[in-house]
């Protein structure tokens, strides 16, 4: 018997895998914790990771981690208007949401507004001339059985400060736009997700850079609230570089009296 579109779309739709629910990273923000080196998390002193790394791109690390450590390293996300990017998109504190489609699987973290769409229905990447750097870049995926296989191109140059695009993380880990990221996005168990990429970049890295996330799901229930601080910069930066907290009172943190 020949199935109506409708009765075939719920088919393809109960044949994937149940994401449902909010979902945390665990772990700190460190983007590639098995690399790391230091004790601490991204912002600490003498904490950094090791990506196989060209002597350019670990120079360009090197100055971003003394920046780091001078609390002058200019993150663009501490605006909070400006998205995270990809991937450190799979690396932001906070809450995430997967809205798992035949067609489509969407990212949804509750941390900025970061949105990232997976196109699953057959579609390639854009020809190399019809492309353009984005924050999120340009995503396609195909099903392995319970795993979403995702193959990411056309990512923002992450050379910072120079081009003020993106950075990995606070220690201020990059890439470059030739980045082509594919990551394996599978549930271990009912409560937990793990992401396994795999990292190639031509102009920055001699080797692929494997790195892992895993996610825990929260309990039924749990909410997830939208937030930004761009109508109220919570992170400006003082005349000598720092970039400055704000406490409740709306002074800043640590500032000399």
């Amino acid at each position: 018997m020949l199935l109506t579109a409708a009765a075939a779309s719920a088919q393809n739709q109960a044949a994937l895998p149940d994401w449902t629910g909010v979902w945390q990273m665990q772990g700190g923000t460190v983007f590639d914790r098995a690399t790391q080196t230091g004790q601490g998390g991204a912002l600490s002193k003498g904490v950094r990771e090791h990506p196989p790394y060209n002597a350019e791109f670990e120079a360009m690390y090197q100055r971003n981690l003394k920046l780091r450590d001078s609390e002058k390293l200019p993150d663009p996300i501490n605006t909070c208007g400006t998205p995270a990017g990809f991937p450190r998109l799979l690396n932001v504190p906070d809450t995430y949401e997967f809205v798992v489609r035949p067609e489509q699987t969407w990212i949804l973290t509750e941390n900025g507004p970061n949105v990232m769409r997976i196109y699953t229905d057959g579609r390639a990447h854009p020809a190399p001339d019809d492309r353009w750097p984005t924050y999120t870049g340009d995503s396609v995926g195909h099903w392995e059985g319970d795993t979403l296989v995702i193959d990411t191109v056309s990512t923002r140059m992450s050379h910072y400060p120079e081009s003020g695009d993106t950075v990995l993380d606070r220690s201020g880990l990059i890439l470059s736009d030739a980045a082509h990221i594919v990551t394996r996005l599978r549930r271990l168990d009912e409560q937990t997700m793990e992401a396994k990429m795999v990292i190639e970049d031509p102009k920055a890295l001699t080797a692929p850079w494997n790195v892992t996330k895993t996610y825990r799901r929260l309990p039924k229930g749990t909410r997830v609230y939208d937030y930004a601080c761009a109508e109220n910069n919570r992170n400006p930066v003082a005349p000598t570089g720092e970039t400055l907290i704000l406490g409740p009172d709306g002074k800043p943190l640590g500032a000399a009296k």
